[in-house]
């Protein structure tokens, strides 16, 4: 089946012995993705690894297929469990022991997660739908054991539908970006937090003025009114302000001004 992404170009597993035996941690950058095909033999698969360069949401992608052929359960699993950002589980429509023996891989993997910070995408396939005359699976048993296990489900015909298995290649590689951007290093965010307005004791005068007078709301926010203390009538007191021509006629009328006022 990964043959059906043309260019891909085939390398034996030995000279991806280096790959093999990475630590057990997710890609540092999606630009790389190893993706791992598990079935029984008759699902349509052949032991190999097969590289291509995808373009996935605009975004270019080297993807690593590793094509097993395991004959009727899982042997040597190691060589892949811990090489593989996610897991593609194929399975026949027309061989229901093909179906049945995905339900071992999938213990496989999901044992092997446990052990491990993040999650694996798993995707369960069933191939062959060109031969829906003689299907043996249902669509409903593939349903759901996809969610007993928490994997996505497709299935395709990889010899008649090459978009649809096109498709299924890069809905794995948006798993495995979703699942490396949701355990990426959150950067801490700093808040600063202005001080709050020093209090000041206000004159009687005033604060009877805020009764009457409240807060207002401006473009910038909450802001108050700045009143100013007038003296009344009846609390001002008069003076008597004298001019120099008064000082000289002491019968002229003084001139009597409310305190506060400046003759100029």
């Amino acid at each position: 089946m990964s043959l059906m992404f043309g260019k891909g170009k085939s390398s034996g597993l030995l000279h991806s012995s280096n790959s093999l035996d990475r630590e057990k941690s997710l890609p540092t950058s999606i630009q790389e993705c190893n993706l791992v095909m598990l079935g029984c033999t008759g699902s349509g698969k052949s032991e190999d690894i097969y590289t291509s360069e995808e373009l996935v949401d605009h975004q270019a992608v080297l993807v690593k297929i590793m094509d097993t052929a395991d004959q009727d359960k899982p042997t040597n699993s190691e060589r892949y469990l811990n090489w593989a950002n996610a897991f593609i589980v194929v399975y026949s429509i027309d061989n229901r022991r093909s179906f049945e023996g995905c339900q071992q891989y999938l213990t496989v993997i999901a044992n092997h997660t446990k052990g491990l910070p993040h999650d694996c995408p798993v995707i369960l396939l069933g191939n062959k739908l060109d031969m829906e005359r003689y299907r043996q699976v249902s669509k409903a048993n593939g349903v759901s054991l996809a969610s007993k296990s928490n994997s996505l489900f497709y299935e395709v015909s990889a010899c008649l539908d090459f978009e649809s298995v096109r498709h299924v290649f890069h809905e794995a590689i948006r798993e495995v970006r979703r699942e490396t951007e949701r355990h990426l290093p959150v950067r801490p965010l700093f808040i600063s937090e202005e001080k709050p307005a020093l209090s000041i004791a206000h004159p009687p005068a005033y604060a009877q003025s805020l009764k009457h007078h409240p807060a207002t709301f401006g473009s910038h926010g909450l802001s108050t009114a700045i009143y100013k203390e007038v003296p009344t009538i009846t609390s001002a007191k008069l003076v008597t302000v004298k001019t120099a021509r008064a000082q000289s006629k002491r019968r002229t009328p003084t001139l009597t001004l409310l305190k506060g006022f400046k003759i100029f």
